[in-house]
């Protein structure tokens, strides 16, 4: 629970910078955060991805997963949907309501691979490194987000506590269920969506990585067939 826990204190200490900067951060610096943000996320997500291809028992199902979880995220239309309800409670009213503001704080936060594969990772192999960087990023945004709206966007701090413990939770139970090779799938599709996240963090290319969230429910599928079926 190490990154959680990181995770959750990056939030508060944002919260609390942002509150006494009040007048928030300069675009030019919080470009420059970004585009620095953007390009650790590519090499984690790059890295995640190769160094685990030598485990890959099927060396195409993440390409498969990627297009079917791709086609499915699409069809719900993950990505819009997200951004249309991000975009409703940014601009309701005065665009200035805490409600609002925690609102699309709290969808900012826990939506998305790093927040979501992070505490999965943790919990079945020790690895707090996606944890640290969504850490990294939760920390400019809710510094953002507090000069906006003021210190009550701390509120959202153990909202995100509570979200990544569950998934936290539900991967050390099932733990012994999730076999070394499946694990490195999961990693190698999550390392790619973190990639394509990097990508959109530096306005490279928007991936709509939120639309390809289901491909990491596809090595599990797979494998719960392999199990059953004995293929």
């Amino acid at each position: 629970m190490l990154g959680t826990i990181v995770n959750t204190c990056c939030i508060i200490a944002g919260t609390i910078a942002g509150t006494v900067l009040h007048k928030g951060i300069k675009d030019k610096y919080r470009t420059v955060l970004y585009n620095g943000l953007g390009l650790a996320s590519l090499a984690i997500g790059l890295n995640a991805t190769i160094s685990h291809f030598s485990q890959s028992k099927y060396p195409v199902l993440f390409i498969v997963s990627l297009a079917i979880g791709g086609i499915i995220g699409t069809w719900i239309n993950i990505d819009g949907r997200f951004k249309q309800a991000v975009h409703n409670h940014s601009n309701a009213g005065n665009g200035k309501n805490l409600a609002e503001g925690l609102s699309t704080a709290i969808l900012l936060y826990c939506i998305g691979p790093l927040s979501m594969l992070g505490p999965i990772i943790s919990a079945l192999k020790g690895d707090n490194t996606f944890l640290y960087t969504n850490s990294t990023l939760d920390l400019v945004s809710s510094t953002v987000f507090a000069s906006t709206y003021g210190f009550g966007m701390i509120l959202a701090a153990p909202v995100l506590f509570l979200w990544q413990g569950m998934f936290y939770l539900i991967a050390s139970i099932s733990s012994t269920a999730i076999s070394s090779s499946l694990m490195a799938e999961l990693l190698i599709i999550g390392g790619l969506l973190i990639t394509g996240s990097g990508l959109s963090l530096l306005n490279l290319k928007d991936c709509k990585t939120l639309n390809l969230l289901p491909a990491l429910l596809v090595p599990v599928v797979w494998y719960l067939i392999v199990y059953f079926t004995g293929l």
